[in-house]
């Protein structure tokens, strides 16, 4: 009984927990801006096409199973896939766990209004495609 009394009086002192972030460079280095850009440029081609397998391929195993056809359809209304895409910034979008990931900023060519955001893996696989709202 005693054992046991004592086992529970111990006093935990010097916890200390540290959340270790991963440091970020402010910006992407020119090969990984290189592989992102080809790839999301090929996705851009591959909504163009009814083919939903060069879509697939694009993307991050992630967000497959979430990704609809109804998805799609939407991220292809909210810009215009026809029109040349510059790159506008790179950098790293910070999600709500804390985690960064890199991204892309894009705009239209000779337009700066309209800005379409794409989040990548580090493998250059797509998580995200943030498009820019159509005014009309």
């Amino acid at each position: 009984m005693l054992a046991a009394q004592l086992m529970f009086a111990q006093k935990v002192t010097g916890v200390k927990v540290e959340k270790v972030q991963k440091e970020v460079p402010a910006q992407l280095d020119k090969e990984k801006v290189a592989l992102y850009n080809e790839n999301f440029l090929k996705f851009v081609e591959a909504l163009k096409s009814p083919d939903r397998t060069a879509v697939d391929a694009l993307l991050s195993d992630k967000v497959k199973a979430i990704v609809t056809d109804d998805v799609l359809k939407k991220v292809k209304e909210g810009f215009d896939v026809n029109k040349k895409l510059e790159i506008l910034s790179t950098g790293y979008h910070k999600l709500m766990d804390g985690s960064n990931l890199p991204s892309i900023h894009y705009k239209y060519a000779g337009e700066s209004k309209e800005v379409i955001m794409a989040v990548f893996e580090d493998d250059g696989k797509i998580l995200g495609v943030m498009p820019a709202k159509k005014t009309k």
